[in-house]
């Protein structure tokens, strides 16, 4: 073929490229993105409760330390100590996972508390006291050392009223890290313990829905675009409980692109929303995505999302970005329909 004739061929060829982008509808070539989630439903709800898995869990207890005043109760499974890591990357790998740098200090720990609540970063005693708490670790875990468990319970013994009557501390002798195989009965057993009083229904409410909503709204560093709430029938018209439910890390909704996703699986599996059902509770389940800075998925109980120019990270105090926003989700659950 000559020079001439192969331009024109290839003349041709763009002519007809050209012309079927212009037929194509618009779907093919470039489809149009997935609209967001809708917002974070007001829902008029009550009394509150944190509970977390691994990472999860420290941010659970970094939440109730913080706001003592606005939780009921506080479920730690598989976790260390209240500011454990202090901030550092290397502790939290080397002394709140395992213990390759020794056990942490309580005491060290309760000065850091001190500290931050002379500067009105945390809650008072008198309200941290009136916690009801539930820890459950795992006797096999090899991703948190289980000294780490004992020592949170020791730690809540210290700042509790009456530990005999608002602390308790399952240990499972075979379980190793994660939320317990056999959820649905440690899920009844810390929130009955969370809530003693609370009465379930002769017969289960019908049609709990896991619904999306836009966590775009709750701007904090490390939020993924999505999260998720548990909704009881019984509990849109308001006058609900509500459980924040935190996952562990490597546990977000997010975390398997191949297989059903683990974060999934907790969200349906763990229990929570069948006792949700018989005791007029709403669960949340804010979600964490993963990331270079954070390439497992956890909340933050280190410091990784906050700002680089702070020399000491206030991740684990009111000031912190993702417990705020925790706290504005919360807010906006416990907001009276009619108000927005």
């Amino acid at each position: 073929m000559s020079s001439n004739a192969a331009r024109r061929a290839g003349w041709q060829r763009a002519g007809y490229v050209v012309a079927l982008s212009l037929t194509l509808p618009s779907a093919v070539m470039a489809a149009d993105p997935e609209p967001p989630a809708p917002a974070l439903p007001a829902l008029g709800t009550a009394e509150a409760s944190a509970v977390g898995l691994g990472g999860g869990g420290y941010m659970a207890t970094q939440l109730a330390v913080a706001w003592p005043e606005r939780f009921h109760g506080l479920g730690v499974l598989g976790a260390g100590p209240w500011a454990c890591a202090q901030g550092k990357l290397s502790l939290a790998l080397n002394q709140c996972m395992m213990v390759r740098r020794g056990e942490p200090s309580l005491d060290e720990l309760d000065d850091r508390r001190a500290d931050y609540q002379s500067r009105n970063q945390v809650g008072a005693d008198a309200d941290l006291e009136q916690l009801r708490a539930y820890v459950w670790h795992g006797q096999q875990d090899d991703v948190m050392a289980p000294v780490l468990g004992d020592l949170l319970a020791e730690q809540l013994d210290r700042w509790l009223a009456d530990g005999e009557q608002q602390l308790k501390v399952a240990r499972d002798a075979e379980a190793g890290h994660g939320w317990p195989q056999d959820g649905e009965r440690v899920a009844g057993s810390m929130m009955d313990w969370l809530y003693p009083a609370r009465d379930a229904d002769d017969a289960p409410s019908a049609g709990g829905e896991l619904r999306e909503f836009d966590q775009s709204d709750f701007e904090a560093r490390g939020l993924a675009d999505t999260g998720y709430v548990y909704v009881p029938e019984a509990c849109t018209a308001g006058g609900c409980g509500a459980t924040l439910a935190l996952h562990g890390c490597r546990v977000n909704e997010a975390s398997s692109d191949d297989q059903a996703s683990p974060g999934e699986g907790f969200m349906r599996d763990n229990g929570l929303n069948a006792w949700a059902d018989t005791h007029a509770e709403v669960v949340l389940y804010p979600q964490v995505e993963s990331s270079m800075a954070n390439p497992k998925g956890c909340w933050d109980w280190w410091g990784f999302a906050e700002s680089s120019w702070q020399l000491y990270p206030l991740h684990d105090t009111r000031n912190g970005t993702q417990a705020s926003a925790l706290m504005d989700m919360l807010d906006r659950l416990q907001t009276a329909p009619a108000e927005r």
